[in-house]
């Protein structure tokens, strides 16, 4: 088989991930993500900054503050 005509296959034993309508799942877990990296990018700003790297600093902030605006439209 032409590597060209070939269907892209997902890696052996993984399965499509299969969500109920109205199931909040999927809901709890982008919002313990979002906060899990905004507070991931906080720190990688803080210790940028301390670093004296401030351009560095300012987009690891950036980026913190993109998952803070997710986690606050998530609770509407």
């Amino acid at each position: 088989m032409n590597n060209n005509d070939a269907r892209p296959s997902r890696p052996r034993g993984a399965r499509p991930m299969r969500v109920a309508p109205g199931d909040t799942r999927t809901q709890t877990r982008d919002s313990q993500s979002a906060r899990t990296r905004f507070e991931r990018y906080l720190v990688l700003a803080r210790s940028k900054a301390l670093l004296g790297d401030r351009i560095e600093a300012e987009n690891y902030y950036q980026h913190a503050e993109h998952y803070l605006r997710s986690m606050s439209e998530g609770g509407k």
